[in-house]
């Protein structure tokens, strides 16, 4: 598939996805939306590709908003039936919420608005000294987006959330390092280096099943009302993995004290019992 404002590439079982509008501070539209989620649907139903990584193009990872292409409070022109229009980025957090395949942001500078909220659905982020990271909603007139009252509170926990929310701050690297949003901050140069790394370390090392059924026990676990329901469906899989040879490969290469290689894929080969959460749809209000 041919990209316009993002960048694709696999190799080695890893994904890069880079925004790729620098001249814009790689700024949000509904074009990039498209091919993000694009991109994304691509990488999950590829067996090739274990992880995904998503940076920026240039001294940016995502400024926020064109506002250059954003029609704010002309809703007839966003949708001709007047209609209420889904939020953008809660479409694309959503697709990156119920994928198989583990994903890091590698936020390497400005990520303001969008640029941060798109992040929360990925599993770990990583941070260039020189990042700035920022809601700045309230401070515009405008509301969270991205399902971030969902996820950020998740993440940070719900009085650093709603502090961040409402006042509009931007953080800085060590901010969001202290705040516990990113898990570890570079010098711009070693980033990239880190989040391929770290991929690989997942790529290279562990079962892709596992790594699926792993990724959505931890996600879709966040919102069950106790943990007898992590118990069941923890059961479960562990059974269906008890019985495959996935587990016959990580035994015997342990014994044989030797790199596993796992045969079974993330895509091709998952049970009849997955996913095992009700898929949610989107009714717009009239």
């Amino acid at each position: 598939m041919n990209f316009s404002q993002i960048l694709y590439v696999v190799e080695n079982k890893i994904c890069t996805i880079t925004l790729n509008r620098p001249e814009k501070l790689n700024a949000w539209t509904v074009t990039m939306k498209d091919e993000l989620i694009n991109a994304f649907d691509m990488a999950d139903k590829d067996d090739d590709v274990r992880v995904i990584i998503v940076t920026g193009a240039g001294r940016a990872y995502c400024a926020g908003a064109d506002l250059d292409q954003k029609n704010f409070g002309k809703p007839d022109e966003q949708d001709p039936l007047g209609k209420i229009p889904r939020d953008t980025a809660g479409e694309l957090t959503l697709k990156i919420y119920d994928i198989r395949k583990p994903v890091i942001a590698a936020i390497n500078g400005p990520a303001v608005g969008v640029g941060t909220t798109m992040t929360l659905a990925m599993d770990i982020r990583l941070a260039s000294e020189t990042a700035k990271l920022g809601l700045i909603f309230n401070r515009r007139g405008m509301v969270p987006e991205g399902c971030c009252t969902w996820f950020l509170p998740r993440i940070m926990g719900f009085s650093k959330a709603a502090e961040w929310i409402y006042t509009g701050d931007i953080l800085s690297a060590r901010e969001a390092l202290a705040g516990g949003l990113v898990s570890r901050i570079f010098p711009p140069e070693e980033l990239m280096p880190a989040a391929r790394e770290l991929a690989g370390r997942i790529a290279e090392n562990t079962s892709a099943l596992s790594t699926a059924f792993s990724r959505q026990m931890l996600w879709k676990g966040m919102s069950v009302d106790h943990p007898m329901e992590a118990h069941i469906i923890e059961s479960k899989c562990l059974h269906h993995m008890s019985l495959s040879d996935d587990i016959k490969e990580g035994i015997a290469s342990f014994f044989e004290k030797r790199p596993a290689k796992f045969p079974l894929k993330a895509v091709a080969d998952m049970p009849d019992f997955y996913p095992w959460w009700d898929e949610r749809t989107y009714d717009r209000e009239e």
